[in-house]
Formats: structure tokens, C-alpha cells, sequence
């Protein structure tokens, strides 16, 4: 993507990190085997000084050479900035920008509003997502973007709004408009795409309203989960020849329209347990890929690095 260096602003001023554990047995990251590795990288603001790599998989794994999604585009605006997970790899840029331009021109989406991608490292987040960790995943509102440029305060107030009729599983039509169905559709097109996650009603109409479609193979990308009423999450495929990225296994069924929708039903109408199951223990940098721990310990003043291969 254009104007997209990866080594941005929203890193001026944060102290390096510490060496790298092959450096020195002093090294903090080599004393982190009980830190949250959410933790650890949250807490880094700058990408690491590496060749772009997705490392492991979107739940359980890293980014090296992540870009920044710049906060003004042609067709689109980030959002939350104070999060600062604008960051993704190359790849995901790339779409998004392609994306935003053939939704507004060829579709009359008058543009994005993009939520969380990846922190600049990637990694697991203190908060909000369990995946989204290396660089592959992006947030996109179903709120249209403003005719105006959004002011920093208002990117961490306005509200992206709910499609679904207040304390139904049903879409409100007003709302979820034939504009959003061509704009998922658009969002699918794209062979880079893996799955994109919406909310069970939405998938629900979207299989209802393309039932005569002779072209329904970008139904199986859109892939029914909790949430995802008010914005939709893209996942793209691991980049062609990147080591150590671990893709998906392709979705099970044709459209996933029949018993796998019927399945998300039931469990959102499923009386729910009063049991209190213990939060899972977060993940420690050793539960990551080694080359986690390379991306985590660069300095961002040290030589761009080559991938591994």
C-alpha cells in the first residue's frame, strides 16, 4: 500500500527493546517465561525491524516487518488510534486498499471505517480479540465513512452501530441494506480472502437473499460467530511463500447455509449456564513460535533482517 512505512509516528519515543536473548543471558525477554505475552507486547510501539513475515497462526503467533495502516486513505479512515493495531502484514494492506476503492467505485460505498488489525508486532492483545496476532486480520465497520475527515476525539467516541433489530438474532432491514450485501460480497470476491466472520443473522439473510444466485461459492467465506453485529472481520491466507505462517483448514461445508446455521441458532438461543468456568490461562512467550521471541527482542534501530527461509 502506498505511504504505508512501517516504521510510523506512533512509535516516536518508546525506549528499544531490550537485546536479544542470544545476546545476553541478562536479556528481560529471556526472563519471561511467567509474563503474559500479551503483556510484553502490547507494551511495544514500533514494528520490528524485520522482512515482512506472518509467523504462526491467527491465534498463536506474531508479525515481523508490520506496516502502518495509515489513519487518512482515499476510501478509507482507521479508527480507535489510542489501540494503536493499525499495524498488518504488507499483504493485508494491499487488500484493504484494493478493497476500499472497488467497494466506492464500483459499489457506492461512500468508504471504510477500519477497526483492529494487528498491534505492530502482532501478538496476543490485553484486550478485545483472541486472534488478529499476525498481521492477516481487519475490523471493518458496517458504519458507512463520513463525508467529513474524523478528528482524532471522534475516532475514540463515535459508535459503530448495531445491524440487527435491538434484542432480536434478526437483521433490521432498514439498515442492513442490499448496499451492506454487496459490499460483503465485494469483500469476498478477493482471492486472498479466507474466511470473514459476520454474525449468524447476517450470514442467515445473506443465504436467504442469494438463494437464486447462480454464483454462490463466496457464501462459504462468511463464516457465522458471536458478535459481529456491527462491523465484519476479513481474514486473508497466509502470503505465498512465507515460512512459517500455519493456515486454516478450508470451511467443512458448500455454503454453510443449512445444518452448520441451524447449529449457530441453536447455541444463541440456548439457555445459558450459570456455571463459572475458570478464565484460561493466558499465553506465555513459550507457548508462541521460536521466532517470536526474535521479533519481540529487535531493536527498531538495528538493520532490516531477511526473513527466514
Amino acid at each position: 500500500m502506498a505511504g504505508t512505512a512501517g516504521h510510523g509516528a506512533d512509535g516516536v519515543g518508546v525506549p528499544d527493546l531490550p537485546a536479544s536473548p542470544a545476546m545476553g543471558t541478562q536479556s528481560p525477554i529471556a526472563q519471561s517465561a511467567d509474563i503474559p505475552a500479551k503483556t510484553l507486547f502490547s507494551s511495544v510501539k514500533t514494528p520490528a525491524p524485520l522482512e515482512a513475515r506472518a509467523i504462526g497462526t491467527y491465534a498463536k503467533g506474531c508479525l515481523a516487518g508490520g506496516q502502518r495502516l495509515p489513519v487518512d486513505g482515499p476510501e478509507w479512515q482507521a479508527m480507535r488510534l489510542s489501540r494503536n493495531r493499525n499495524w498488518g502484514h504488507p499483504a493485508l494492506l494491499s487488500y484493504l486498499e484494493r478493497f476500499a476503492q472497488d467497494v466506492r467505485r464500483l459499489d457506492g460505498w461512500p468508504g471504510l471505517l477500519v477497526g483492529d488489525l494487528s498491534q505492530p508486532r502482532g501478538g496476543p492483545m490485553e484486550s478485545s480479540h483472541n486472534s488478529h496476532q499476525i498481521g492477516l486480520d481487519a475490523d471493518i465497520w458496517f458504519t458507512p465513512m463520513p463525508k467529513k475527515r474524523l478528528s482524532r476525539d471522534e475516532r475514540e467516541t463515535v459508535s459503530a452501530f448495531s445491524v440487527l433489530l435491538p434484542g432480536t438474532l434478526s437483521v433490521d432491514p432498514k439498515i442492513f441494506t442490499a448496499d451492506r450485501i454487496r459490499m460483503l460480497k465485494r469483500a469476498a470476491s478477493f482471492g486472498e480472502v479466507e474466511r470473514i466472520f459476520v454474525h449468524p443473522a447476517i450470514k442467515k439473510v445473506l443465504c436467504e437473499t442469494t438463494a437464486s444466485d447462480p454464483d454462490r461459492s463466496w457464501l462459504l467465506k462468511m463464516r457465522p460467530i458471536w458478535g459481529h453485529d456491527d462491523h465484519f472481520h476479513v481474514r486473508i491466507k497466509c502470503p505465498e511463500g512465507t515460512v512459517g505462517c500455519q493456515p486454516q483448514a478450508p470451511p467443512p461445508s458448500e455454503d454453510g447455509c443449512g445444518k452448520e446455521l441451524t447449529d449457530w441458532f441453536a447455541l444463541l438461543t440456548a439457555p445459558r449456564s450459570t456455571t463459572q468456568t475458570p478464565p484460561p490461562k493466558p499465553l506465555t512467550l513459550d507457548k508462541l513460535p521460536a521466532d517470536c521471541r526474535t521479533v519481540l527482542s529487535a531493536s527498531r534501530n538495528s538493520a532490516i533482517q531477511p526473513a527466514a527461509k
